[in-house]
């Protein structure tokens, strides 16, 4: 039986009290062994689990000789953002899914393996990438999440003219604003945004489309569009307390921790209130994220508080594990019902009431139901929410034409191709909050798309 190489790390108890990342990536010593598990199937399976199709049997072939210019190579050949997607993609529901191998043992730490490409790439150098002569079409990208730079970077290869719009004063998307430092370096990032910037895409900073122009404005001026905006508004519960001050979203709370790097106050002018006693309401990635930056913040207990059980938790497990042994509090089948506070309006607590698994709902995920009598309060001074994001509507202003879902989110065709012509969409703007990869195949599909539309 062939041993699944582990990923070296920072130890728990160093790692919780710094934003360094977490994980340490492999050697070549342990890449090399990891690729040599790959038993090179006659009918690989892994590729069908992921979403811009990189080949990964080709790859890994090459990573067994230690060829990892090749191997970089044939990634890069559909995937601009291996850095990223080998940190952060749920390679274990994606490919490492339906890896042969692991029907019997572990199957290859694909994800890690990509990772160590990119990384030895970034270590050596870049390469520029290569274009296609010039075609005279000029292509709008609205957003430079992950769905933006895959549309931007497969349109610009083609000899297109990209110009990326970004609301905020980095590129990057939720890349840089929403996933910790020591989940995804933002150097790391900034290499990969550098990039897609190779290519001659042509960013825009600090440019809201929706208020200073409006899509019908970007039809004038543009051959096409691509619409890669996100889910970047909070939801919340609507219960009693959460105009108290104390109460954060995720959003708000990552975006000032990440983008702004509010932890290294006041040599960045970017203040947040670092809590004793946090709750973070949520239990996926973005809730993980939070409670484990709050930690670092200084916090003597983080909590998340999460109306399923942990089987339910939707969270990677990796991240789960890694926040369990830095201390995080999971207080599972409880759900807040009101935020508590004093005559000054601050957070002083939750009440919250314990939960009951009864039969599965839509999702096909057991019903949570209140146990009767089952009212306490959990102590705190800060409480985040996540449980959720929305797209922005502001997107929608000036598009006429533009059909949206009840949820908000951008209706598309198989393609990619929204109810205007010429404008396509892709990412969580169209789906709800998903993930990076899931994102990157949206942009890809649309930039497909968009190409065949210029042509």
């Amino acid at each position: 039986m062939s041993v699944r190489q582990p990923m070296p790390a920072q130890p728990a108890d160093v790692r919780a009290h710094n934003f360094k990342e977490v994980a340490l990536g492999y050697t070549q010593e342990q890449a090399v062994a990891e690729a040599e598990r790959c038993i090179e199937c006659k009918n690989p399976q892994c590729v069908k689990g992921c979403p811009v199709n990189i080949d990964i049997p080709a790859f890994i072939k090459s990573m067994k000789t230690s060829d990892f210019d090749s191997a970089i190579d044939k990634i890069k050949e559909t995937n601009s953002l291996p850095a990223v997607c080998g940190r952060v993609c749920p390679q274990e529901t994606q490919c490492e899914m339906y890896c042969i191998l692991g029907k019997k043992e572990e199957p290859v730490a694909i994800g890690r393996l990509e990772r160590f490409c990119a990384d030895y790439e970034l270590e050596k150098g870049v390469k520029a990438p290569q274009r296609a002569p010039p075609t005279g079409k000029h292509v709008a990208v609205v957003g430079s999440g992950p769905a933006g730079l895959a549309a931007a970077s497969d349109l610009a290869k083609e000899g297109h003219e990209v110009t990326m719009f970004e609301a905020l004063h980095s590129a990057g998307g939720v890349l840089i604003y929403g996933i910790p430092e020591f989940r995804l370096p933002k150097d790391i990032v900034q290499e990969e945004v550098d990039y897609i910037g190779q290519l001659g895409v042509d960013m825009k900073p600090g440019y809201v489309i929706g208020k200073i122009k409006t899509i019908d404005e970007l039809k004038n001026e543009f051959d096409a569009i691509f619409l890669g905006t996100g889910a970047g508004l909070p939801n919340f519960m609507g219960i009693d307390g959460e105009n108290l001050n104390g109460v954060y979203s995720a959003n708000e709370f990552l975006t000032r921790v990440n983008l702004m790097k509010a932890y290294q106050f006041p040599e960045y002018d970017t203040p947040i209130k670092k809590g004793k006693h946090v709750i973070v309401v949520g239990g996926g990635n973005v809730a993980m994220d939070a409670a484990r930056c709050a930690l670092r913040l200084g916090a003597d207990e983080v909590s998340i508080v999460y109306r399923r059980s942990d089987e339910e938790l939707p969270a990677r497990r990796e991240e789960i594990e890694h926040a369990k042994e830095e201390g995080i509090v999971f207080r599972l089948l409880t759900n807040p019902v009101k935020i508590l506070g004093d005559e000054k309006l601050m957070v002083t607590g939750a009440e919250c009431v314990k939960m009951e698994l009864g039969e599965p709902d839509d999702s096909g995920r057991r019903r949570p139901q209140v146990i009767e009598g089952s009212e306490h309060v959990v102590y705190a001074d800060i409480v985040i929410m996540a449980i959720g994001t929305s797209p922005n509507p502001l997107i929608f202003e000036g598009a006429e034409g533009l059909e949206a879902s009840k949820w908000g989110t951008i209706i598309v065709d198989e393609a990619g191709m929204t109810s205007i012509d010429g404008v396509c969409a892709g990412g969580d703007v169209v789906t709800g909050a998903a993930t990076v990869i899931s994102a990157m195949g949206a942009g890809k599909l649309a930039a497909s798309t968009i190409n065949e539309y210029l042509e």
